[in-house]
Formats: C-alpha cells, sequence, structure tokens
C-alpha cells in the first residue's frame, strides 16, 4: 500500500501530489501561516514543505505512540497530540511547535484531540468515561472538562467553527451516523446531515462558509482505512452537499483539520493498492 499526501484546490477541482511513500502516513494539518504540513506516521510527527516531498520529524520527545489526532494551535506555536506512550491509552498533550515535551492536558483516559477554540484557550475532544465516546472541553493548560454530549451512541471529529460559536462533529444514534453541530456548552444541538451516508469528520473552513467531511457508504461501520470514500462540501449553515472528490482511504484521510488558512485549498491523505 502506498500513501499519497495531497491539496485540493477548491477553485479549479485539481488535485496536486505532494509525496507519496510506502509508509503509513495519516491526517494533515496545516499551519496558520500556510507553510507547512503536518503529518503522523509510526507514531511519530512530521512536518512537510507543500513544495518539497520530504518529511522531516518533530521532536517529540518521550512521546512515540501518537495517532492521527493532532493539530496546531491558532497562533502556531504548539502542537496538541493524542498519545498511549505514557498510558497505554491515549492521553493528550501539548508540546512547542518547533518540537520539545510533552505537556499533559488530560488526566483521564482514554482522551482524543480533534479541535482547538479560535481564540486558542480550549480544545475539543472525545473521550470514553462511561462506557461510550461522547464530546468534552477543556482549557489548553489543563484542569476540569466539560461535557458536550451524553445522549449520543458513539461521537468523534468536534471542530470548532472560526467564530468559536459552534462544535460539529459526527454522531451515531440507532446505527445512523450524521453530523451534528451544538454550542460549546452542550446547548442546542443540530443535525445537519441526513441521507443514508455514514458521514464522519466535518471541517469548518477558516472563512466559516464551508464544512468538509468524509462520507461512506451505506451500512458502513465505524470509519475503516483502506475504503471507497467521498469526500464532500456543505454549506457551513447546512444544506445541499456537494462531493468533490471519490477516492480510496477513510480513516486518517481527513481526521484533523486540514484546511488552507486562505480556505481554498484543503489537505488529505489517500491510498493505493501496489501492484503485485
Amino acid at each position: 500500500m502506498t500513501s499519497e499526501l495531497a491539496i485540493y484546490d477548491l477553485e479549479s477541482g485539481t488535485v496536486t501530489t505532494v509525496l507519496t511513500t510506502p509508509e503509513l502516513i495519516e491526517a494533515p494539518n496545516w499551519t496558520p501561516d500556510g507553510k507547512w504540513l503536518v503529518i503522523n506516521g509510526n507514531g511519530r510527527l512530521f512536518r512537510v514543505d507543500p513544495t518539497k516531498p520530504e518529511m522531516i520529524a518533530i521532536d517529540t520527545g518521550f512521546a512515540k505512540d501518537i495517532n492521527n489526532d493532532h493539530g496546531i494551535s491558532p497562533d502556531g506555536t504548539l502542537i496538541v497530540i493524542s498519545d498511549s506512550t505514557e498510558q497505554g491509552s491515549s492521553a493528550i498533550y501539548s508540546l512547542p511547535f518547533a518540537g520539545g515535551t510533552p505537556q499533559r492536558i488530560t488526566e483521564k483516559t482514554p482522551s482524543y484531540w480533534h479541535g482547538w477554540s479560535p481564540d486558542g484557550k480550549t480544545i475539543a475532544y472525545v473521550a470514553n468515561r462511561s462506557g461510550t465516546y461522547q464530546v468534552y472541553t477543556c482549557p489548553i493548560t489543563g484542569g476540569d472538562e466539560t461535557q458536550a454530549t451524553s445522549t449520543f451512541d458513539h461521537c468523534d471529529g468536534p471542530d470548532f467553527t472560526p467564530d468559536g460559536e459552534w462544535i460539529w462533529f459526527n454522531g451515531e444514534k440507532n446505527g445512523e451516523v450524521a453530523l451534528w453541530r451544538i454550542r460549546p456548552d452542550g446547548s442546542d444541538a443540530q443535525k445537519m446531515t441526513d441521507d443514508e451516508r455514514v458521514n464522519w469528520f466535518p471541517h469548518p473552513s477558516p472563512d466559516g462558509r464551508h464544512v468538509l467531511y468524509v462520507a461512506y457508504e451505506h451500512g458502513v461501520k465505524g470509519h475503516p482505512r483502506d475504503h471507497d470514500v467521498e469526500l464532500r462540501l456543505m454549506p457551513a449553515q447546512g444544506g445541499a452537499t456537494k462531493t468533490l472528490l471519490s477516492l480510496f482511504g477513510g480513516q486518517g484521510t481527513i481526521n484533523v483539520p486540514c484546511w488552507a488558512p486562505d480556505s481554498k485549498r484543503f489537505a488529505f491523505v489517500r491510498f493505493h493498492k501496489d501492484a503485485n
């Protein structure tokens, strides 16, 4: 299997390949200054210049079991990671973007990061505290966590809107996985998709106009890798969706915020089956 890091241009509808590798890479973030992409692979983090096909390792100290739930602070100074090295179960940490020793944010596990408030003070994540994964928030400095959802069978992918007024996420109820949005305090939950697709990982664009997400076919369980999926776009206030691209991907394609700061492009990962 070959992994391909690529960029989709909304205006032209074209895809530009940044790099290909026989290693499994996942979940690109775009830095706020637009200069770098950050991906994970083999439990580590790497930064990639979009104009050069080179993976540059980021020093993450003791953290060597980092998964695909990582992201960059709005001011570009910090990276948040979800790592299992210390606990054997995922906790959330922060470290300088340039690299360094991770500082623990969440005391309880498992916790998986997914979103950052626009003021940089709060993170959104999913955590299992009583048998199901729900949406939580807490300060970037750690401390008491706030539970935002409680009535879903499973939640994932919470991501803030650029005005901080909403958190988008995918929520499962009675076997249906739809996109939802909710106020950060857990009020005013609204269902935003109503179709037979299994919809995951919604990401509001920085300009507040669109929401990008990945759509599996009806009946898929969870969010598997190596699957035929579609990348779709919908208006931020809800409405008709547009299929941008069909690809072989799924888990690792756009698990985390992946928009360019200009909202004109986004990064994603897809996979290719190698010929025998």
